[in-house]
């Protein structure tokens, strides 16, 4: 019987030898498709080939590629353990053109193997094709000698495979084995299809249109072609089974399970070994591809993977963690065929070790928890999603363990209650991860975590302390030293840096070492760690040395203020503005607070002012702002407003600040601003000087953002403010407090002088002055026509000017081109009575062309233009009487 290793290399042998180059699997975290969580195809790797945005030395390939599908649109997570063919983890054989062979050749390759390399009986198979594929038909028909019964058409999106919306698309033809009329079931597109009796081994994926946004298609110049076919299942037919997980491979994990859990592979527990084979494959794998557990994006799905099948383990009876022993029974099944799992070996079972330890901590505590909710529930009941969340929430388990628990004994789920309570950590967990696809860069924080533990923050309560150095990583890699100019990124088990959250910028400083001096530029948090990004100014550092770690005090008490000066602004906002007030992003950097908030429209200049005098009324008031440690529903309790995009877990960071009677928030109903948060604040209102609204406008829909200043920053931007109306003051010759009544003055003045200054021009251009045509009206053709080329006069007192014109002509057309300085500017006017014959808008444009523009518009009785080159007056003025004479 064949292995699953031989079946592999079977079919990459037989590629090779028709011109195929093997090309080994691509990591499960896509480097060309950061739409992707996980690979979850063999063409993933290719997509720039087929696209066209790449190429590389072969028009052929194959390859076995792993595969991932836990989460999104491919979700398999529910079905595995408990159906024949579900994976988490599985590997997709293929063979690859990219515009080298086509139909013609793909039959023939997939026949040839199928029935002489891999020994299949040709009566055991059959294929679908798209409905109105029939060169495919045809050439199974020549190269298979299928009759037509045994080809069967397909018109749905079943067999016509696209990449996406838009590109590349085409007809697929499956491949069919028949396990017999003994396995219920009937053949593709029978009302019978979903039985057993016949599997689908092979897809082969005929890439010959492109297809466009209105829906339409042409065929590409090289079509190309992309196969699939899943190791597991045809192992499974080659190796006369009818369960994948009865294959040799898969049946070698099984039993590991099953001699680390003391229990018999096929006996009660089977469906949990099942569990624990599938999902020891698919979290081993993303840990060597550089995926580390944790709360969001592609480490929440691993941990979910790993939490499943360490529950399973429980259930069979395990006291101690099983999954890291199982590591090696898989090395030796595969890590031949992929060598990066046995270089990750001794992380893949560090990793999985740490996380069932963490697990099994509360793991009895929450399924005590989930028995002692379905004991108060009805038969068939469903769980309130609060406990669901509560189960989530305080002891880790993912909603779709618990609904895996519970499908054993009856129950559901209440999603929707799930959900609410679930609310911000839910819609992120569930978010499409959308980032660069180079998770294995982040590894090194994840590796270090674990190895040293978080780093201890003592930020809070001093902005200096000794620290020893951890770790050095420079180039995402832990080195044991650096020097003089290198850029470092340094990790210490206590810090009194704080690291950006929260919209708090990390602080800046100093670390100076026994013979070196490090200069920090900024802190970012990663895996709990607290990463010191500087470089080392003078002298060399080591892993293992002692430090003082010295914050720039005078940037970080900008902070503090700018930060409280924020709670304040945001309760300020909510009284001023209305309770749907709720903040939608904050900046708080040293120099400068932004904050984002939820409000329909502009706030008035009254708003502003009340806003900021209520802000600096707290200030100073100089109370005391107050920490206070406690759980979220206490914090809840007390009316704590919860900042937006802060994440929050057991124990929470309760700031308050202010006294006011009229709250009726906090422990005793008087505290004025009431506010989960993590971040650093002054120690009374007090310190925050002043506080100055410098801004305010719309950040997106439904989104209004103030940028403010505090204390120093202030204070400066007032006295700026205060010299220009000084100076302005001095300019008007008047006190300060003068300088509106004076400018209301200056601008009515301005505008009477502007007023005279036009009528002046219009009685000038009207007498002729200034004009280089005749004053005088000439005859052509019996209509009159009047043309003045005029300097001095503005291109939008001509139309004034025309208006004129025409009641002093009674009947005729008028031209007037004026030299606006350096340019043109035209008019046109024709009366009434002449526009069913005459159009100022053809009169406009022949003048405008002459002065070297294009175009014009208006109305028939009047219209405007301009041109590039006044010198040429009388050129249009000739212009617009060749028009009138044709």
């Amino acid at each position: 019987m064949a292995s699953l290793n031989d079946i592999r290399s079977t079919f990459l042998e037989f590629f090779e030898r028709n011109d195929h180059r093997v090309v080994a699997s691509s990591p499960l975290v896509p480097r060309n498709d950061p739409t992707l969580m996980f690979a979850n195809s063999g063409m993933v790797q290719f997509k720039n080939l087929f696209t066209g945005l790449e190429t590389r030395d072969y028009s052929r390939a194959t390859t076995s590629q792993k595969c991932v599908r836990a989460g999104g649109k491919h979700n398999d997570l529910d079905n595995v353990g408990y159906t024949a063919r579900h994976h988490t983890f599985f590997e997709m054989l293929g063979n690859f053109s990219f515009g080298d062979y086509f139909k013609e050749a793909a039959i023939p390759f997939a026949w040839e193997l199928l029935t002489k390399e891999f020994g299949l009986p040709a009566e055991k198979l059959l294929v679908t094709v798209y409905h109105d594929d029939d060169a495919a038909a045809d050439l199974w028909k020549k190269v298979a000698g299928l009759t037509d019964d045994r080809i069967i058409r397909i018109a749905t999106s079943d067999n016509f495979w696209m990449m996406g919306p838009t590109g590349p698309c085409g007809p697929c033809s499956e491949i069919f084995y028949d396990h017999g009329p003994s396995i219920p079931g009937g053949p593709p597109g029978s009302p019978d299809e979903d039985g057993d009796r016949f599997i689908e081994i092979w897809n082969l994926v005929f890439m010959q249109f492109e297809q466009y946004d209105d829906g339409s298609r042409t065929d590409l110049p090289k079509p190309s072609i992309d196969t699939g076919m899943g190791l597991e299942r045809i192992g499974a037919v080659l190796q006369g089974r009818h369960d994948n997980y009865d294959t040799d491979l898969m049946r070698s994990l099984i039993e590991a399970s099953a001699n680390a859990t003391d229990g018999a592979p096929d006996g009660p527990g089977n469906v949990h070994h099942r569990v624990i084979a599938d999902h020891l494959r698919s979290t081993s794998f993303l840990i060597a591809d550089g995926v580390m557990p944790s709360n969001e994006g592609r480490g929440y799905v691993l941990r979910r993977i790993m939490r499943r099948a360490m529950r399973h383990a429980h259930l069979l009876g395990a006291q101690d963690p099983v999954m890291y022993k199982l590591v090696p029974a898989l090395v030796t099944q595969m890590g031949r065929a992929f060598p990066e799992l046995t270089r990750a070996q001794p992380l893949v079972e560090e990793t999985l070790l740490a996380e069932e330890t963490r697990f099994k901590a509360t793991l009895d505590r929450g399924l005590k928890l989930l028995d002692d909710e379905l004991a108060a529930l009805p038969e068939g009941g469903a769980l309130p999603g609060e406990a669901a969340f509560k189960l989530y929430d305080t002891y880790g388990f993912p909603l779709d363990l618990t609904q895996d628990a519970l499908r054993e004994r009856g129950h559901a789920v209440d999603v929707d209650g799930f959900d609410a309570a679930m609310a911000e950590q839910k819609r992120k967990a569930r978010a499409a991860w959308a980032g660069s696809g180079e998770a294995a860069d982040e590894a090194v924080w994840f590796d270090l975590a674990d190895e040293h533990g978080t780093t201890e923050f003592l930020g809070y309560d001093s902005e200096s302390a000794e620290g020893q150095v951890v770790a050095i990583v420079r180039d995402n890699a832990v080195v044991e030293s650096a020097d003089t100019g290198e850029e470092v990124a340094l990790i210490f088990n206590q810090t009194p840096f704080y690291a950006e959250s929260g919209g708090q910028v990390g602080d800046t400083g100093t670390i100076r070492f026994e013979n070196a001096v490090v200069r920090i530029l900024d802190v970012r948090k990663k895996a709990g760690l607290f990463v010191h990004s500087g470089q080392v100014e003078t002298g060399s550092i080591g892993s293992g040395d002692n430090a003082q770690l010295e914050v720039d005090h005078q940037r970080r008490a900008a902070i503090r203020a700018n930060h409280s000066a924020t709670h304040l602004l945001h309760e300020a906002l909510r009284r001023a503005l209305g309770d749907h007030v709720a903040q939608r992003g904050s900046l708080v950097a040293g120099d400068r607070l932004r904050f984002d908030f939820a409000h329909s429209k502009a706030m008035s200049a009254e708003e502003q002012a009340t806003v900021e005098t209520e802000v600096n009324e707290f200030i100073r008031q100089d109370s005391a702002v107050e920490t206070r440690i406690m759980t979220p529903d206490d914090a809840q309790a007390l009316g704590a407003r919860a900042l937006f995009g802060e994440k929050y877990g057991d124990e929470v960071r309760v700031v308050s600040m202010g006294r006011s009677a009229d709250s009726g928030v906090g422990p005793n109903g008087d505290t004025y601003s009431l506010e989960l948060c993590g971040g650093t604040h002054v120690g009374r209102t007090g310190e925050i000087g002043l506080f100055k609204l410098i801004s305010e406008g719309a950040s997106s829909g439904g989104i209004r953002r103030v940028e403010a200043l505090t204390g120093a920053a202030a204070l400066a931007h007032v006295a700026v403010q205060e010299a220009a109306l000084t100076e302005a003051a001095s300019l008007l010759k008047a006190r300060p407090a003068e300088l509106p009544e004076r400018l209301r003055a200056l601008l009515e003045e301005r505008k009477a002088q502007a007023q005279e200054l036009a009528d002046l021009r219009r009685k000038v251009a009207l007498a002729g002055n200034g004009a280089s045509a005749p004053a005088e009206a000439e005859n052509i053709g019996g209509v009159a026509y009047f043309a003045q080329a005029l300097s001095g006069v503005s291109g939008k007192e001509l139309r004034g000017l025309i208006d004129e014109h025409k009641s002093r002509l009674g009947s005729g057309v008028i031209l007037l081109v004026a030299d606006t300085g350096g340019r043109a500017a035209v008019a046109a006017g024709v009366t009434d009575d002449l526009t069913d014959r005459i159009s100022a808008v053809d009169v406009v444009r022949a003048a405008a062309e002459a002065l070297g523009g294009k175009g014009g518009g208006g109305r028939p009785d009047m219209a405007q233009a301009g041109g590039s080159d006044p010198t040429k007056a009388p050129d249009a003025i000739a212009a617009a009487r060749s028009l009138l004479q044709a």
